[in-house]
């Protein structure tokens, strides 16, 4: 079936936004509750995968931490602002996450979200947690910073506590999740911080 192209499933809608500069999810840095993440607790580097990278900023970030990071994204035109921005410190690749090729199969000790779930549409969710749980390695952490909004339409597409842990828990050990202390002012108080274990086998509960 073909998609709509002015459908979030289309590259072509995310290609549109960043070649007219219209991101307004972008923050122009890390997440700050990613920063408070890294100066709050130890996280051993490991490699991270940062999916729906866009600018690269929170991929360049961990990147300067010493993590070995690959960014992924939809849009090429992502890609190439990331590499500009970021190269130095994270490679970046243009690829579908719901695609990927098997290589990236459990390569990855870390992945990293943040603005990707809330911007896929809710009938791709389950098959997002399956694509980001055959990233990481057993018992691999999913960090996740989720936008957790009630408004209608899309995107970003609303989601809430209830949900997130409904999708995740078959895959994940769902150890944290949390009203993020310090979000942009923007997106107070509806941002979640998350740390999710991956499990060995998904659960058929």
């Amino acid at each position: 079936m073909q998609t709509d192209p002015i459908s979030s499933e289309n590259p072509e809608f995310w290609a549109s936004r960043y070649q007219q500069n219209q991101t307004p999810w972008d923050l122009g840095q890390a997440a700050p509750p990613f920063v408070s993440l890294l100066s709050g607790r130890t996280l051993e580097p490991g490699k991270m995968a940062v999916v729906g990278c866009g600018h690269g900023h929170d991929a360049g970030f961990f990147g300067q931490q010493n993590f070995d990071v690959t960014g992924f994204d939809y849009a090429v035109e992502a890609v190439q602002s990331a590499t500009a921005r970021y190269g130095e410190w994270a490679r970046f690749v243009h690829a579908n996450i719901f695609n990927l090729d098997r290589r990236f199969d459990e390569q990855f000790d870390y992945v990293l979200e943040h603005t990707c779930f809330c911007a896929i549409p809710p009938s791709q969710r389950e098959p997002y947690v399956q694509a980001v749980f055959h990233l990481l390695k057993p018992k691999g952490t999913y960090i996740g910073l989720f936008w957790a909004h009630s408004e209608p339409d899309g995107p970003p597409y609303k989601t809430d506590r209830e949900e997130i842990i409904s999708l995740f828990s078959p895959y994940f050990e769902i150890a944290e999740l949390f009203p993020a202390l310090n979000s942009v002012e923007s997106r107070k108080p509806e941002e979640l911080l998350g740390l999710f274990y991956r499990k060995e086998i998904p659960s058929k509960d």
